[in-house]
């Protein structure tokens, strides 16, 4: 029997993160759950491309954009669950397992979150994702994302958007539940700027959901 699960990452310039999050996942390959790695990229001028095909991904390159192109490497994939990971998010050791125990259960799944920083921001903002997750059904692309092919084939899949793509997918599926473990993602975006950062995130988020056009809130996302 096949191993049932295909990972998808999307990617763009992320020659300085995407090593790590492989490394991480090589636990899964020696396991023997991971079916394949399908690296969607979105033309990117740095090394990724290169490192994607270095470690026996299948590469994908297309037009940037990660509602695009993450629609894309789950049609390029084969398994029957899918794990989406951001390009700097990593999962924690015993990720396996956990993602074992999930699909084990059925239904969507999602890894508690943490930032690679010290300090009150992040452990505030990292609170509040997680929070929104549980309380609110609402977890995002950083903390991954593990669903059957059948739940998504059943919401017609990620929509080819700029921005909202994992909030519009997940407020279709089933209602995720936390797995086991945790995912660490990158501070970079909030440095110096978290309280401006976080509360623009949250009024992106409330707008979409208000129904606004996911294009005109991508215009101003930094």
């Amino acid at each position: 029997m096949r191993a049932a699960l295909s990972i998808v990452i999307p990617t763009l310039d992320a020659e300085a993160t995407l090593p790590a999050v492989l490394i991480a996942l090589m636990e899964g390959v020696e396991a023997g759950i991971v079916r394949e790695l399908v690296v969607s990229d979105g033309g990117s001028s740095d090394a990724t491309q290169h490192i994607a095909q270095e470690v026996g991904a299948r590469l994908l390159a297309g037009e940037a954009g990660r509602g695009g192109q993450l629609r894309r490497g789950v049609a390029a994939s084969s398994g029957d669950w899918l794990l989406v990971l951001h390009a700097d998010s990593v999962p924690g050791p015993g990720w396996v397992e956990a993602v074992e125990r999930g699909m084990a259960r059925g239904g969507p799944g999602y890894f508690p979150l943490r930032f690679r920083a010290r300090g009150f921001g992040p452990r505030l903002t990292a609170a509040w994702a997680n929070l929104r997750a549980k309380r609110l059904g609402l977890p995002f692309g950083d903390q991954g994302l593990l669903v059957s092919r059948a739940d998504y084939d059943r919401t017609g899949g990620y929509p080819d958007q700029p921005l909202m793509e994992d909030m519009a997918l997940v407020r279709a599926l089933p209602r995720a539940k936390p797995l086991e473990g945790w995912i660490e993602t990158g501070w970079d975006r909030y440095e110096g700027r978290w309280i401006a950062q976080g509360s623009g995130n949250l009024l992106r988020q409330v707008r979409f959901l208000a129904g606004a056009d996911p294009h005109k809130l991508a215009r101003r996302y930094p």
